[in-house]
């Protein structure tokens, strides 16, 4: 415990104060270990008291917090293991972008991810559903890009090529039912995680069931 009798002065984090850090050095040096644990359990009580924004954090937080504020030589018997003082202040991993190269910039990669999964799908019906969802939102994504050239077979066509000719749906029935229009009142949705800039969407796993996730048809 030299280090930290060395720079007890310092506070080593602020939102607790000195008095909570000199309490968790205090109790580390008790030689009882039945006594330490008691006492720790005591402390992190108290700190919930002392701060109340902190009930909504996990123990195991505050449990850390006081591994960390004792210079980790807290030795108790609590209820998470003691965190490694090598992970302290060091940087997480940088988090990698998706590699590859999208083949359709103006639909973007979620829309590649969301064919991947339609071509997953068995069930005819239920794919053809999944087709016409995702060609609803590439239709919207193609009118902002560009409104003055667009038809229907454009999108069919731009489906087959991302999917390599694995999904397939007729243009005269896309077209007599309207079914890429966006106006059309459809409740598709495909099972997929799909990233973006702000983090990940969950299309869901299993058919809609009220307001849940997954993708559903509702038939008139």
């Amino acid at each position: 415990m030299n280090n930290i009798k060395e720079n007890e002065n310092k506070v080593i984090l602020k939102e607790y104060g000195k008095n909570i850090q000199r309490l968790a050095v205090h109790i580390a040096g008790l030689q009882d270990r039945d006594r330490r644990t008691q006492s720790a359990y005591t402390l992190v009580e108290i700190i919930k008291q002392l701060n109340p924004s902190l009930k909504q954090e996990s123990d195991q937080k505050i449990w850390d917090d006081i591994h960390i504020m004792s210079d980790f030589e807290l030795d108790v018997d609590g209820p998470f293991p003691k965190p490694e003082k090598e992970l302290l202040g060091k940087k997480p991993q940088i988090v990698g972008y998706p590699s590859g190269e999208i083949k359709f910039k103006h639909y973007g990669r979620n829309i590649e991810k969301l064919i991947e999964k339609a071509i997953e799908i068995e069930d005819n019906e239920e794919q053809e559903a999944a087709i016409i969802y995702i060609g609803q939102l590439m239709r919207s994504f193609h009118s902002t890009w560009n409104r003055d050239n667009f038809d229907d077979q454009i999108i069919i066509d731009d489906i087959k090529t991302l999917s390599k000719n694995k999904l397939h749906i007729d243009l005269e029935k896309v077209k007599e039912m309207s079914l890429f229009e966006t106006n059309t009142r459809r409740d598709f949705k495909i099972p997929v995680e799909a990233e973006s800039n702000t983090g990940r969407r969950n299309y869901g796993n299993n058919k809609r069931k009220g307001n849940n996730g997954g993708y559903s048809k509702k038939r008139r």
